[in-house]
């Protein structure tokens, strides 16, 4: 049995985000605060007593108080059935929430040596001490399964895959602590319990829909994908920024080239967005994008939906 638990759905910020009056964020704050989103992670287990997290958002001490799945054990004194977490790139929404995971408890973090890189060469992380904290390479195409923290296997394999994308924003301009190559950068995941043969796929990030992209997911029964934006340009015609969703490295939901229409008729079985920023209408209930987005059979979640395969 593969279970997963969102853990937030948003892009960088969530929703509401602190600084933002636009309408999914004031909707948020006053007349829906079931909007209120904390920002992309999930999750995983193949046992429900062991887990990993697929990218450590900056939400997710608050993401883990919410979750009674990712609780201490009752009557410990320390413990934690976190046994890992899975990088899938070297954003702040992703990385930022290793530095809640600091009190001494043991786990292995999994990333590209690309991502791996820059924890090296910025020192706050070395309060994640490597006594307790193992940092575990993990390479293009090549499958692996993750260990839980007494280095027994965990009944999980994970395959990280190259997706379209970019490197992480803050490094735009510097030089790469990796070098200037990018791939590892942007990372998708196929993620399978090993005993029933069961698995989904997450990419949290994804620039275009490639021919080979396509084929990896087909027929896949739950795919987690980048729902960053609804259209490329909303953040500039909403007057709330001035990059495009391509410029940042993300897809957008709709257009010719967009996710609902570049991934139909692949005859995958549950199919779920998330990295939402809070600038996509489709966030919106009533919204005519949030009735488009499920009349093509997509679905957005609320942070703590539980998907058992």
């Amino acid at each position: 049995m593969l279970r997963v638990v969102v853990l937030g759905a948003a892009a960088g910020g969530g929703v509401p985000q602190w600084n933002c009056g636009c309408r999914v964020c004031r909707t948020a704050r006053s007349d829906h605060p079931e909007l209120q989103s904390t920002q992309a992670s999930i999750a995983v287990s193949a046992d429900g007593a062991h887990w990993f997290l697929v990218n450590a958002s900056p939400d997710l001490r608050q993401q883990l108080i919410a979750a009674p799945q990712l609780h201490p054990k009752s009557g410990a004194l320390r413990h934690t059935p976190i046994a890992g977490v899975i990088l899938t790139n070297g954003e702040i929404d992703a990385v930022a929430g290793l530095l809640s995971m600091r009190e001494g408890s043991p786990f292995t973090i999994y990333a590209h040596e690309r991502v791996l890189a820059i924890l090296r060469t910025n020192s706050i992380f070395n309060v994640l001490s490597e006594k307790n904290v193992g940092r575990q390479p993990i390479a293009v195409g090549q499958a692996f399964e993750p260990t839980l923290s007494d280095g027994t296997p965990s009944g999980l394999e994970v395959l990280p895959f190259e997706v379209p994308g970019k490197g992480a924003w803050y490094l735009e301009g510097q030089a790469h602590p990796a070098g200037a190559d990018g791939v590892g950068d942007t990372l998708g995941l196929r993620i399978a319990d090993k005993a029933s043969g069961k698995y989904f796929y997450f990419l949290a990030a994804c620039a275009r829909v490639t021919d080979d992209l396509k084929a990896r997911i087909k027929g896949a029964p739950l795919v987690f994908f980048d729902g960053t934006v609804w259209r490329d340009d909303e953040l500039v015609v909403a007057g709330l920024g001035h990059k495009t969703g391509q410029s940042m490295g993300h897809i957008s939901m709709s257009g010719d080239h967009g996710a609902i229409q570049s991934l139909a008729g692949l005859d995958i079985g549950r199919k779920v967005f998330l990295h939402i920023n809070n600038s996509n209408p489709a966030l919106l209930g009533t919204s005519a994008e949030r009735k488009a987005l499920e009349q093509a059979g997509w679905q957005i979640p609320a942070d703590g939906t539980e998907i058992v395969l």
